[in-house]
């Protein structure tokens, strides 16, 4: 690991001046590629105090052994050569894209005598047409099967055509009528090349002309009673209409656009890009992004614009750009891509109408591109396996952790606060033996104290099913497992107890939960916490954290189960609130609709600091007069909740809300500090539904 400080540039040498940088390591390999509007300042952030950098990047500067930069005159001009560079080196620490295979494209080439349709990946060629890319290339034959019919262009490859002028004889294309046969003459190359013409005019949109004149010819064939080339035409109609439905009309104004969502996560991203020819999605790709440095949304857009634009020139970089997020800066992006089109190309963020909803809908793609992405990685055994293994390793456990619990804590401004317990065996999800708790103890923002009494609960209804069992010893007892079930065979609500507790937050969070099962004399459960903003792991008792690798399936396995506790309960908290809104008591305040209800609560956090808010108080809330105020704090006082119950043996409060997590009856505390059953058992399931 070498010391940034030792190759650190002396004060001075660097240039307050537009630039590309280019850090190296020992090896004189470049490791990363960057660019910055002033080099002198953008440097300068990288020879921090190294616990100020981000792992990733104090990662990248302690790998690397020397950093040398290039003076250029513009932004743009340090963009391009970023990009060159980028493809030049491929830097190990830049944004990887880890889909970057070649889309295909349907090609026609003008540049022949007889032009060809045909599939083409890789590098584009000058004097040939495309049209996409497509996601698939079974998509484009599909299309260019159906166009045939009626532009039966050569679609053969060179070997073929040649075959069939020395033999005279054209292939089963010529003779069922889907190629005009060229390479035996029936067309001459200036006819050919005219339908190839039209073959790609069609393609560009210019549809209703074809349409219109097939069907003009159709009713003439009609009236001169030629009824197999009216019943041919019609058919010709139909398959252009099917493969126009193929292509449907997204934006009304037949605009050229493309447009780019970005899902991530804090480890990778999905990008997708919807490729709009007049006002019709002409292709679709996407890529997943393995986040190898921190980068901002609109970072990702950079990249993602770099990436489909760095050698395109011409129509194939559209007029206009449509993206989630802006680059910071935008206006060199901008006026990189005007000068790769040679003409303006407008970059925003659409704001309403059809644009808006199909940046939505491509959104949602990118959502399900990650999703999926992250699917098939859990799915695989080996996978799983490792992930485990490194879990191990680097918390020093005796063996893998094949069950871990994951828990969360989820409120709002202090209310509402919930508890949420995930399950992962063997890592995969068991949504069977998801747990939601309530907590109640206390009021206020205390995720530490909510974390110690959730584990603890957890904890003790553990112990509780062990000791209904029965003590074992030397694996004796051959019906343990049996003894673990319920009547209808189903496993009992705590009875089997993790390897590992993971629970969402850093080193106070941890130490609670640590601290919560040694009350209980449980110390064969190892605990962990995953912070969110570094992905750092913690372990009890220590003051550093573990920093797994970016690239570590254990990471990953880890951050999946943080991230489906924090769902849960989250999920659940918003539940809690939208009944809590639905039958709260200003539902019952006349003429108070819902946008004064949200900002009511919002003003003042909760219902309960509404009710303790005096009149002038709630006449400050932006459309609440003094009247609706009156009346607001009338309703409020009229549905206070009733004083608590005080057992009279003791003097103590009786207020204990039912726990909806382990489905345990409702109770009440009674002399002892015991909850005292005061109800029948409540059977739901923390499920997931």
């Amino acid at each position: 690991m070498a010391d940034p400080s030792s190759y650190r540039p002396k004060p001075g040498q660097i240039p307050d001046s537009p630039g590309v940088y280019k850090f190296r390591d020992e090896h004189r390999r470049v490791i990363y590629v960057g660019k910055a509007k002033s080099l002198r300042q953008r440097l300068a952030n990288y020879f921090q105090d190294l616990a100020g950098l981000h792992p990733r990047t104090r990662t990248m500067v302690t790998t690397a052994a020397s950093v040398e930069w290039t003076v250029v005159s513009t932004e743009v001009e340090a963009l391009q050569l970023e990009y060159s560079w980028i493809k030049e080196y491929d830097p190990r620490f830049n944004v990887k894209y880890r889909d970057d295979k070649s889309y295909p494209y349907l090609a026609v080439t003008m540049n022949e005598e007889f032009p060809r349709v045909q599939v083409m990946r890789g590098h584009k060629k000058k004097g040939v047409r495309y049209f996409g890319p497509y996601a698939h290339a079974w998509a484009i034959r599909d299309t260019v099967d159906l166009m045939l019919r009626v532009f039966p262009v050569r679609t053969c490859s060179a070997g073929v055509f040649k075959n069939a002028a020395r033999t005279g004889r054209p292939c089963l294309l010529g003779y069922i009528g889907k190629c005009s046969a060229p390479c035996v003459e029936r067309i001459s190359p200036e006819d050919h090349r005219e339908l190839a013409d039209e073959f790609c005019d069609f393609m560009t949109g210019r549809t209703g002309t074809y349409i219109r004149r097939l069907e003009k010819q159709m009713m003439e064939a009609a009236d001169e009673m030629e009824y197999e080339r009216a019943a041919r035409l019609r058919d010709d109609v139909e398959a252009l209409k099917k493969a126009m439905e193929k292509n449907a009309v997204v934006l009304a104004d037949a605009t050229d656009a493309d447009l780019i969502a970005v899902a991530e996560d804090e480890l990778e991203a999905a990008v997708q890009i919807f490729h709009v020819r007049g006002g019709r999605v002409r292709g679709q790709r996407g890529w997943v992004t393995d986040k190898v440095e921190a980068v901002t949304t609109g970072d990702l857009v950079e990249h993602a614009l770099q990436q489909l634009y760095g050698e395109e020139t011409g129509d194939a970089v559209p007029k206009e750009v449509l993206v989630p997020a802006l680059p910071d800066p935008v206006d060199p992006v901008q006026q990189w891509l005007t000068d790769r089109r040679s003409s303006g190309v407008s970059l925003r963020i659409p704001q309403r109408g059809d644009k808006k909803a199909l940046m939505e809908t491509v959104q949602r793609n990118a959502q399900q591109a990650l999703a999926l992405h992250k699917t098939k990685r859990a799915s695989d055994l080996t996978t799983r396996s490792r992930a485990l293994e490194e879990i191990a390793e680097a918390l020093d456990l005796d063996s893998a952790p094949l069950r871990i619990e994951c828990y969360d804590i989820s409120h709002l401004q202090g209310d509402d606060v919930v508890a949420s317990m995930v399950v992962f065996e063997d890592g995969l999800q068991r949504k069977s033996e998801y747990r939601r708790f309530q907590i109640k103890g206390f009021e206020g923002q205390d995720d530490v104290r909510s974390m110690h009494e959730v584990i603890t609960r957890r904890f003790k209804r553990y112990l509780a099913e062990k000791e209904k069992t029965g003590e074992w010893a030397d694996g004796e007892d051959a019906d343990t497992t049996e003894q673990l079930k319920d009547e209808e065979g189903r496993p009992k609500r705590f009875a089997y107890p993790p390897q590992l507790v993971v629970v969402d937050g850093g080193q106070p969070q941890v130490a609670a939960a640590r601290r919560a099962l040694d009350e209980l004399g449980i110390d064969d459960i190892a605990v962990c916490g995953l912070a969110k903003r570094l992905e750092e792991v913690w372990v009890p008792e220590e003051e550093d954290p573990v920093v797994l690798p970016r690239t570590s399936e254990g990471l990953y396995l880890l951050q999946r189960v943080r991230d489906e506790a924090h769902r849960f309960a989250i999920t659940y908290q918003r539940t809690k609130r939208a009944k809590r809104f639905r039958a709260g008591p200003l539902d019952e305040v006349p003429g108070l609709g819902e946008t004064r209800k949200q900002a009511l609560v919002k003003h003042f956090g909760s219902v309960r600091k509404l009710r303790s808010a005096t009149i002038d108080q709630i006449c400050e809330v932006p459309g609440i007069g003094r009247k609706t105020a009156e009346t607001i704090a009338a309703a409020l006082a009229a549905a206070a909740p009733a004083a608590p119950a005080v057992n009279t043996a003791t003097g103590e409060i009786m207020e204990y809300e039912a726990d909806e997590a382990d489905g345990m009856p409702e109770t009440t505390a009674g002399p002892s500090g015991e909850p005292v059953t005061a109800g029948a058992p409540d059977e739901r399931r923390g499920q997931e539904t």
